[in-house]
């Protein structure tokens, strides 16, 4: 059932409906606006909008650089597990 989180993201509250836990939400909203003063701290005279774009943008790069990495080490898995059963083969022969 969603539940409404109270949280706080670049000096505003927000009201967020989520089936999540508000220790899930409130991590979430922590690593929002933790990517917001990053920005801030690196380019000044930007508009809010502009800087929420650059923030969903950068979190947005952060997902798929994960999911290269993750797609990256199950190749480097199946890599190794093949050559494990290649192995295996040689000695079971």
């Amino acid at each position: 059932m969603e539940k409404p989180i109270k949280v706080r993201i670049f000096d505003q509250e927000y009201l967020v409906r989520s089936e999540e836990d508000e220790e899930w939400v409130q991590r979430i909203a922590k690593h929002v606006n933790n990517k917001f003063k990053e920005i801030i701290n690196n380019v000044e005279g930007l508009s809010e909008k502009k800087i929420a774009i650059l923030v969903a943008f950068n979190i947005a790069s952060d997902y798929f650089q994960l999911l290269k990495d993750r797609d990256e080490r199950a190749i480097d898995i199946e890599r190794r597990v093949k050559a494990l059963n290649y192995q295996i083969d040689l000695i079971t022969k």
